[in-house]
């Protein structure tokens, strides 16, 4: 009878009275085996046509025939077109707008002093109430507020008026923050008015910097970071309906100038209000036109006119 062979790697001894040290051999690895076998265990479950499929009922079927996931490819401003609806909400007026000083720096995001004022918790049940008259969460709703503390109370106000679980509430902890204004941390509200001038110079021009923590946030700063905001949600949800909401104004009217081609420097023109609410309509997204590249034709080729 044929001995079975030791598994690999095995250890050969020479000699039995005078060892010598022990040799190891090891079988080379199939890398294309092990990369093929891999991929037919995971495909399925990658796959919204073959969800049943797995490796232990159907071993032997080839790569090529498993099912592949399709990709949405990289989100650009504006969109081609949405996946999902998208309501935008600015929380309500915080207890340091109540006092009309700017605070913007992310340390004191989540601190006490940073949540809905009075005035703001009423406004933000109105913003509560409009979006149930809306139908916003009629048929369920993901609800993305910024982690800053006014945000996430009205995010907790929002799903409590709709009856959506908590769970469906997702703290963003970065991408929503407030836009750092810089020097101007600490200065009076209507300070901002020199902010805007700045952008509409350029969108490019940042608030002075200053050394206690404080981002100075250019528009083109603020626009990378919605950007890159939906091109998450429109990742990770198809068919849905997102509450976005912002603690400021800034971070939703640098979004929806994107979103409808808008020169980006008039971004202060669709001011949000303490608690505004507003559905996002697919049908301002500009109709996208090929680039002129990509109309070209050379009837013939290699002589083109």
């Amino acid at each position: 009878m044929l001995a079975t062979p030791p598994p690999y790697p095995s250890t050969i001894v020479t000699s039995t009275n005078h060892p010598e040290p022990p040799q190891i051999t090891i079988k080379p690895v199939d890398r294309r085996r092990i990369l093929a076998s891999l991929a037919a265990t995971i495909t399925p479950f990658f796959s919204p046509h073959y969800p049943h499929l797995n490796s232990d009922q159907f071993p032997h079927i080839p790569v090529s025939f498993l099912p592949v996931a399709n990709a949405r490819g990289l989100f650009q401003m504006p969109p081609v077109r949405l996946s999902n609806r998208y309501f935008l909400v600015r929380a309500g007026e915080s207890e340091f707008e109540s006092l009309g000083i700017i605070n913007t720096n992310p340390v004191a995001k989540t601190s006490v002093d940073n949540g809905l004022s009075t005035i703001g918790k009423k406004q933000t049940v109105k913003a509560a109430l409009r979006l149930k008259e809306m139908g916003a969460c009629d048929n369920s709703c993901w609800i993305w507020p910024s982690i800053t503390q006014r945000a996430y109370q009205a995010a907790e106000i929002i799903a409590a008026v709709n009856g959506v679980n908590r769970s469906n509430i997702v703290p963003e902890y970065s991408f929503l923050d407030a836009r750092g204004l810089g020097a101007y941390e600490g200065k009076a509200l209507q300070s901002v008015s020199e902010i805007y001038a700045s952008d509409l110079v350029s969108p490019d021009i940042k608030p002075p910097p200053i050394n206690d923590g404080t981002p100075n946030e250019s528009v083109a700063d603020v626009f990378v970071r919605v950007t890159q905001l939906m091109s998450i949600l429109e990742t990770q949800y198809s068919e849905d309906t997102v509450i976005i909401v912002s603690p400021d104004s800034d971070n939703l009217t640098i979004l929806q100038a994107g979103l409808v081609g808008l020169d980006l420097r008039r971004h202060s023109e669709l001011a949000f209000e303490p608690g505004e609410v507003r559905f996002f309509d697919p049908s301002s997204i500009p109709t996208y036109k090929q680039p002129a590249s990509a109309l070209y034709k050379c009837p013939n080729p290699p002589s083109c006119k």
